[in-house]
């Protein structure tokens, strides 16, 4: 299959460059020289604190003003200045026959600041034996888990595991040296089960990376949210849009809630449904009461595919695992909001952008309009399919 590029990325020049510059530089260099196009990413003690897309000339000066906050800042600071006090924690990867990219991400562990009881990689099934070799040389524990599925492989990580809190990365991330403990330094409040990341992306070298990043890329902004109570309660109309809390590739949990209220759903994520089971997580745990945080200060890079039929099939996964999701969690809940999510939202947010495409022509947006609609469909008959199936 061949994807054509978009026309609102055809004057757009590959690969686009990521410039990291210091704050404090930047912010008084009245006269620096003006920054060329791509991504601009700030940091201030070696910690991201903003970013910008430039398309044209502009001063760094003057863009750092604009996409930098003061509380972003301060709460870098403060986190910079709290003690640690939660260090009981293993890092879990979940890895299939991707031994390169593994070994990559492996790599950026020794560099942590707060080094990790123990390092579990859960090898889903891999063909030949170069996962193994990889996760040997590491120094970490291999464990073998042959049930395809990458909630499979979770639940064998978390089970492998026997510290009080749990972190999981991708094989295909790359960790902040802070990483690990500044995600251990939001676990501040007992009810905090869970505490996502902000992932940047590794590269943007080509058309089908620029489109995931904008379009479906995992950044969650610069600033601490908490999703509680409140923010569940809300959205109960429509089911709350837990997705907006993180991504699975960046997130630790306090190991009791898996006893509490059970492990990953194996009815979604890759090798099931597509994708979705942080997020039906992130929701299981917010209708039992518990809190979840976003911390922008645990930075990691996730390296997206490179190719535009890769990204295809990985878009029609992610729908199939959201509408997936919707039903699972309506299973676990009663919430009819997930319902009328897929019912009636979904299908009138899908009629205008399909009227868009039709009046417009096609954009970056919708280039995969067909296989997210396919996947919304693919999604709904796997679950459908497998409704009394055990979910762990």
């Amino acid at each position: 299959m061949r994807v054509p590029i978009p026309s609102d990325l055809k004057d757009i020049n590959f690969p686009v460059p990521i410039h990291y510059l210091d704050f404090p530089s930047a912010g008084v260099d009245a006269v620096s020289p003006a920054l060329s196009e791509g991504l601009v990413v700030f940091l201030s003690d070696g910690l991201p604190v903003g970013q910008a897309y430039v398309e044209g000339p502009e001063r760094a000066a003057v863009l750092v003003e604009r996409v930098v906050r003061r509380d972003t800042l301060d709460h870098a600071r403060r986190v910079a200045e709290t003690p640690l006090g939660n260090r009981d924690v293993s890092i879990l990867i979940c890895t299939k026959d991707r031994p390169e990219e593994l070994r990559r991400c492996l790599a950026s562990i020794p560099e942590q600041s707060l080094r990790p009881v123990e390092i579990i990689v859960v090898d889903n099934a891999s063909a030949g034996d170069a996962t193994r070799r990889v996760v040997e040389e590491a120094g970490a524990t291999y464990v073998r888990e042959d049930r395809v599925g990458l909630d499979y492989a979770r639940n064998a990580a978390i089970r492998a595991a026997k510290t009080e809190f749990v972190a999981f990365t991708d094989d295909d991330v790359v960790l902040h040296e802070r990483w690990l403990e500044n995600l251990m330094k939001a676990f501040d409040q007992p009810e905090i089960a869970c505490v996502t990341g902000l992932i940047l992306p590794g590269e943007l070298a080509t058309p089908a990376q620029f489109i995931f990043e904008k379009h479906w890329g995992f950044g969650r902004g610069y600033l601490r949210q908490d999703f509680d109570q409140n923010f569940y309660n809300s959205h109960a109309r429509y089911g709350a849009p837990v997705w907006t809390i993180g991504a699975g590739a960046s997130q630790a949990f306090r190991r009791k809630v898996f006893d509490e209220i059970g492990l990953f759903d194996v009815r979604l994520d890759m090798g099931a449904a597509g994708c979705s089971g942080d997020s039906e997580y992130w929701n299981r745990l917010l209708h039992h009461g518990h809190v979840c945080r976003y911390e922008p200060t645990a930075v990691s890079w996730h390296f997206h595919r490179k190719d535009m039929k890769g990204l295809a099939k990985q878009i029609h996964q992610y729908m199939s695992g959201h509408i997936a999701a919707l039903l699972v969690q309506y299973q676990n809940t009663g919430n009819g909001g997930n319902l009328r999510r897929i019912l009636i939202s979904f299908p009138k947010y899908f009629a205008g952008r399909l009227r868009k495409r039709l009046r417009k022509g096609v954009s970056s947006h919708d280039v995969f309009l067909t296989q997210e609609i396919l996947g919304c469909v693919s999604g709904a008959l796997y679950v459908l399919r497998r409704w009394k199936m055990p979910a762990w």
